[in-house]
């Protein structure tokens, strides 16, 4: 037995055609809004399990990046605060052969050893140094300033390490110690910088034959002790930024690679969508027209 081929089935068989067209030219349109070839996991299971394990792999590169530039940032400050520093204790250093070149009388003594304690004060600024509200100086409590203005100087921070993270495990210190330099001035006699810098402003004020042998022995022996000291503080400091930014450099390059395998798994070929839209709209209009002749010519002959 023959089935009878209807009107309504011819209608059903176009319908569908249009909306199968419809189906692949909505598709296309959404790869190329998107640049997404993956819209949805079922699109591509495997494909799409790849690209959300390579974004976490690119968003914990992006954390680890962060982390180095927070360090280089640092450590640019700590840099500028011992350069700082290193040229205050040249001029002391000056200031004190100054004083004991013979041809000072007392009131030019006196006016070497204010400038010596504006000097001192000047370190302990230096050693207060900040980088985004944080005391870079003062170890663990960053909240702390090192030293107070005036004739109090003792440290009041700590020696806690401060660390950041460049990989998977990795860390490196960022922070140093103030007190690891300056000391706690005079009264803790540590022979550290402002215990000596102290010394040597009391000395010029004394301007006894003692007091200027001190000036061009001992105490001119102490600050270039102090100096060596802050010369490997500062080649520390470059050292730490040179392993940052050799880290910052790796990551960027890994990041780049796995931003590129990620591109090749989720994102659309423009080119090709773009035919294929092309291709798409056109047989999506045609079907239309002839969906259209076809139900009319079914419909006039269903009245038939």
């Amino acid at each position: 037995m023959t089935e009878r081929i209807t009107a309504q089935m011819v209608s059903g068989s176009t319908l569908r055609d249009v909306n199968a067209a419809f189906a692949s030219l909505n598709r296309s349109s959404q790869e190329l809004a998107s640049g997404k070839s993956i819209l949805q996991p079922s699109d591509n299971p495997y494909g799409a399990g790849r690209a959300i394990g390579l974004q976490s792999a690119i968003d914990g590169l992006s954390s680890y990046k962060g982390s180095v530039q927070d360090g280089i940032s640092w450590e640019n400050t700590a840099t500028s605060a011992l350069s700082s520093i290193g040229s205050v204790v040249q001029r002391v250093r000056e200031l004190t052969l100054q004083s004991v070149s013979g041809v000072n009388n007392e009131a030019d003594l006196e006016n070497l050893a204010g400038e010596v304690e504006q000097l001192t004060e000047a370190v302990k600024q230096d050693a207060n140094v900040q980088y985004a509200g944080r005391y870079v100086l003062s170890g663990t409590l960053t909240e702390t300033a090192p030293y107070e203005a005036g004739a109090e100087d003792a440290y009041k921070g700590n020696e806690g390490a401060i660390s950041r993270a460049i990989g998977p495990g990795a860390t490196v210190q960022i922070n140093q110690s103030a007190g690891e330099l300056l000391g706690s001035g005079p009264e803790s006699e540590d022979g550290k910088l402002l215990d000596v810098l102290r010394t040597i402003a009391t000395h010029m004020r004394e301007g006894t034959a003692e007091a200027k042998e001190s000036l061009g022995g001992g105490d001119l022996e102490k600050l270039d002790a102090n100096y060596s000291t802050l010369l490997q503080m500062q080649a520390h400091t470059g050292s730490v930024t040179d392993q940052l930014r050799l880290a910052e450099s790796r990551i960027e390059g890994v990041k780049d690679t796995a931003t590129q395998m990620l591109s090749n798994v989720q994102d659309a070929n423009v080119a090709q969508v773009s035919i294929e839209y092309a291709s798409q709209k056109a047989g999506y209009e045609a079907a239309l027209r002839a969906g259209a002749s076809i139900v009319q010519m079914s419909l006039l002959e269903f009245l038939k």
